[in-house]
């Protein structure tokens, strides 16, 4: 059997693309257990219009800069400068007790305003002429992680930035299906070859023990999540689907320390205030519905959401009563444990923009991260972030 009928022929092989590319990294992994500290991480893909999401609602600029796309009725007014889109309004609560932390005007040095290039630095924390291949909670699992299921990422396919250089997390959308893959009959042929001498002629004892883990990855989470439905009810839509689906695997107890989430759609050339409208209200109720599961189940205050876009969009509307593509956008953060809740920091100013007619960066994201490994998961960042950014103080 070579390589690429094998690639064709495992089911399982062409679907749990989550797992290292070397038999080695298996054999020299770290056995140090994962703490109980959890990171949820959500990717709004698409670049998000950060100013009509956390608006400048007391701001000329904004106004005349976006005659028809500037929010002006029913803003959730958070100070006497900034508020929410109404679609946010699920996450008042969260800002008001102290559990939503909003970080302006996050970015890095000169900005790339491609979605793929710039989602590779986002998730690689690389700079912006910097290419890498691993993911920087990938990193975090070569130096602290034993097994692919301490990072799941509900999806199909595996985000970069929980690749590693040796070990990887694993993907799934629906822990069930894993655990049947893992099961198909041919998988399991497949591993009676695995001690066989032409396998390391043909380069593929590697893949042999891929499998190895992905079955004990699957076999984990299938038999250690608990079957009782949460009380908690969602809304009905994908993203929804993958915060019960963590909330699920949290409140089971499984040994899993980052949880690695998605919303797309968020490319607003066009069209923007009902695209908008609908995926901000999908994100923020679905938010609310996930952190009220946590703490019916005690679990919020070891759980730590970090909400990011790849970039913001242009101050100024476009002609399509949409936004181009930008630099600088706001984070969210959402926890128990915030140090400094509410905003963070203050709007960059609409009048003193950058070349392209976007907002400045005054905070790198590579900070954040900094700031989340060293103060939320107790970890030192050296082999994971190369950055000189001082840690913030938002936890």
């Amino acid at each position: 059997m070579d390589r690429r009928k094998f690639m064709r022929d495992s089911a399982l092989a062409s679907s749990l693309l989550f797992v290292p590319s070397f038999v080695k990294a298996f054999e020299t992994m770290p056995t140090a257990r994962i703490g109980y500290r959890r990171l949820v991480i959500v990717q709004l893909s698409g670049g998000n219009d950060g100013l009509n999401t956390i608006i400048p609602h007391n701001n000329d600029i904004y106004y005349n800069a976006r005659p028809r796309l500037a929010i002006t009725e029913n803003i959730i007014k958070l100070n006497d400068q900034l508020g929410f889109h109404p679609s946010l309004s699920p996450l008042r609560a969260l800002y008001d007790n102290g559990e939503l932390s909003i970080i302006n005007n996050v970015g890095y040095p000169n900005p790339v305003r491609s979605h793929f290039r710039s989602m590779d630095i986002w998730q690689t924390a690389s700079d912006s002429d910097q290419y890498l291949q691993s993911g920087w909670l990938g990193r975090y699992l070569d130096v602290h992680g034993d097994k692919p299921y301490n990072a799941i990422e509900l999806d199909k396919q595996l985000s970069l930035a929980m690749k590693g250089e040796h070990f990887n997390g694993i993907a799934t959308n629906d822990h069930k299906i894993l655990y049947k893959t893992s099961k198909d009959p041919f998988f399991k042929s497949v591993l009676k070859h695995y001690n066989d001498q032409h396998l390391s002629e043909h380069n593929l004892g590697y893949l042999y023990q891929t499998m190895i883990e992905a079955k004990s990855s699957a076999k984990y989470i299938y038999e250690n999540t608990k079957v009782k439905l949460s009380q908690q009810d969602y809304p009905q839509n994908k993203f929804a689907k993958q915060l019960k689906s963590v909330a699920q695997f949290i409140n089971s107890g499984l040994d899993t320390k980052v949880f690695y989430t998605s919303l797309g759609g968020f490319d607003t050339h066009a069209n923007q205030p009902n695209i908008q409208k609908r995926l901000l209200s999908q994100y923020a109720e679905s938010i609310s519905a996930f952190v009220k599961d946590l703490k019916q189940n005690n679990a919020f205050e070891d759980t730590l959401v970090l909400t990011f876009s790849e970039f913001g969009r242009r101050v100024k509307q476009n002609t399509a009563n949409g936004t181009d593509h930008g630099a600088a956008n706001n984070v969210f953060v959402i926890g128990k444990n915030l140090k400094k809740a509410g905003f963070y920091n203050q709007l960059a100013s609409l009048s003193d923009l950058d070349d392209n007619g976007d907002l400045k960066y005054e905070i790198d994201f590579r900070a954040v991260y900094k700031t989340i490994l060293r103060n939320w998961m107790n970890v030192p960042i050296e082999g994971i972030i190369n950055t000189k950014q001082k840690a913030l103080g938002f936890i």
